[in-house]
């Protein structure tokens, strides 16, 4: 990829344009897994640029047209700046020759890799173990992952969730929320320790299929305290399913005044109150500096699964104004629905 010549092109797409593509990025990875089988055979195109005595860092990123391709961009363009342009990239397609990408990656003498989105990820399960790789862009429904990897999803910390609801809502004591352990038992113990953090009572109710998420919607409603409470809608195919249980859960929380927030930012246009999605530029300047504190740690210990901390915001004004919320265009969010 030329940078020279797609900055420009980046900074004339509309704002609105690039944050449409963002949500509909994170819609598409929702539902499936991040690793699995690499596939095989096709070429692979890369630019070439040398860290001195210490090794290079590779990004690789799907090769994918316009919309979508701008958000790996601007991503791209924060890893760039932070490591003042000192990375190798590699456009990957969906068949990429895994043995090929290996041999150019050697060549370069590459140490880390960051790879972003799903198809990169998988593509990194076939190389030599002995790369260390940062993994952004994702959302992620496995918890045991290769080592050597650490895998920054695209879920918002629940610490920074937490913290905009109270500014939103002062009084707000209790978040419920209801969660699949097989998916989010990772997320909900960091949202139990900000919750503690932050003086707030998590009440996190586990359901293992679309019935037991039914259930304990409906006792939530029954139970909740609007002029305390609050619901928290994590990244959950099972418990925040989009044909059935979304559109109850907005709709009962609509009549009984209830403030719902959502970790996807989609939900945001269907009617939830707020909701957190990626600085792109940022995170790839946090993809960054991961990958160059790997280059200077001698440490194979480097596995961890990391919420996204690199956030705009996203907000639903005639939610808010539904609500009886003081909120006000003047305010700083970064996205407003209905739209302006």
């Amino acid at each position: 990829m030329n940078r020279t010549a797609t900055a420009p092109l980046i900074a004339n797409l509309p704002r609105r344009w690039l944050q449409a593509a963002l949500l509909l990025l994170i819609s598409s990875l929702l539902p499936g897994a991040v690793y699995a089988a690499a596939p095989a055979a096709k070429p692979l195109d890369n630019k070439t640029v040398q860290l001195p005595g210490t090794g290079s860092i590779a990004v690789l990123y799907p090769d994918i047209s316009e919309p979508y391709r701008s958000v790996f961009t601007q991503i791209i363009a924060g890893i760039q700046e932070r490591t003042h342009g000192r990375v190798n990239e590699f456009a990957v397609q969906a068949n990429a020759d895994a043995t090929e990408l290996n041999a150019n990656l050697r060549r370069k003498d590459t140490k880390v890799i960051i790879a972003l989105g799903r198809q990169a990820a998988r593509l990194t399960t076939a190389l030599d173990n002995s790369f260390r790789v940062v993994v952004g862009g994702v959302l992620t429904t496995q918890e045991s992952r290769p080592r050597n990897l650490q895998v920054n999803v695209l879920c918002p910390d629940p610490a920074l969730l937490f913290l905009r609801i109270k500014e939103l809502m002062p009084k707000v004591r209790r978040i419920y929320t209801v969660y699949d352990p097989r998916v989010n038992s990772w997320l909900v113990r960091l949202a139990r320790e900000a919750a503690r953090a932050q003086n707030i009572e998590l009440i996190a109710i586990e359901a293992l299929d679309l019935r037991g998420a039914m259930t304990a919607y409906s006792k939530i409603m029954t139970e909740s305290d609007n002029s305390r409470d609050a619901l928290w809608l994590p990244q959950d195919p099972t418990t925040v399913e989009e044909g059935t249980v979304l559109p109850m859960v907005l709709q009962e929380s609509w009549n009984r005044n209830l403030a719902v927030f959502s970790s996807n930012p989609g939900h945001v246009r269907q009617g939830v109150l707020f909701s957190l999605y990626p600085d792109n530029v940022e995170l790839g300047r946090h993809l960054a500096e991961s990958a160059l504190a790997f280059l200077g740690n001698d440490s194979n210990d480097t596995d961890s699964l990391l919420p996204l901390r690199e956030v705009l915001v996203s907000v639903n004004l005639r939610t808010a104004k539904h609500l009886g919320l003081n909120i006000g265009r003047a305010q700083h969010f970064d996205m407003v629905y209905p739209e302006r």
